[in-house]
């Protein structure tokens, strides 16, 4: 299974928007593009699905930019994905002739995975990220 590498860019985008958990600081595209790893012009198309999702707002003007549109705790990266993508994984078409249990197998793993895509928050990963740069802060 692998999951697009735009739903890799939303993720980033979303991540350095958890940085801001009163929602005071709206961020650039540029500046989320370079947290993302990716080009303003790809991640605006990323950032519109995450807009009509309900996961971020915009504000216009000089001080605008993109800012969380709920608390970062509200927010899981199943959410994201969806957004971005449709659904986090989808079970292989069913063959006509194939056996029932494989595909009760296929259901199973997918159940699984958008389970797990369903616990973790942007709160989650922004903490994780946050104890990691400080291990390694000297």
């Amino acid at each position: 299974m692998r999951l697009p590498v735009t739903c890799e860019y939303a993720a980033r985008a979303m991540l350095m928007l958890a940085g801001d958990p009163g929602g005071r600081r709206a961020l650039k595209v540029q500046t989320l593009a370079r947290a993302a790893g990716t080009t303003a012009n790809c991640l605006v198309h990323v950032l519109l699905k995450l807009k009509v999702a309900g996961l971020v707002r915009s504000l216009r003007g000089k001080q605008g930019g993109y800012l969380l549109a709920r608390p970062r705790s509200e927010i899981t990266l199943g959410d994201v994905v969806r957004a971005v993508e449709g659904e986090v994984v989808e079970a292989p078409a069913p063959s006509v002739d194939g056996p029932p249990e494989l595909r009760a197998a296929w259901a199973n793993v997918c159940g699984e995975a958008r389970a797990a895509a369903d616990r973790i928050t942007l709160e989650e990963l922004f903490e994780a990220s946050r104890r990691g740069r400080e291990m390694y802060h000297i």
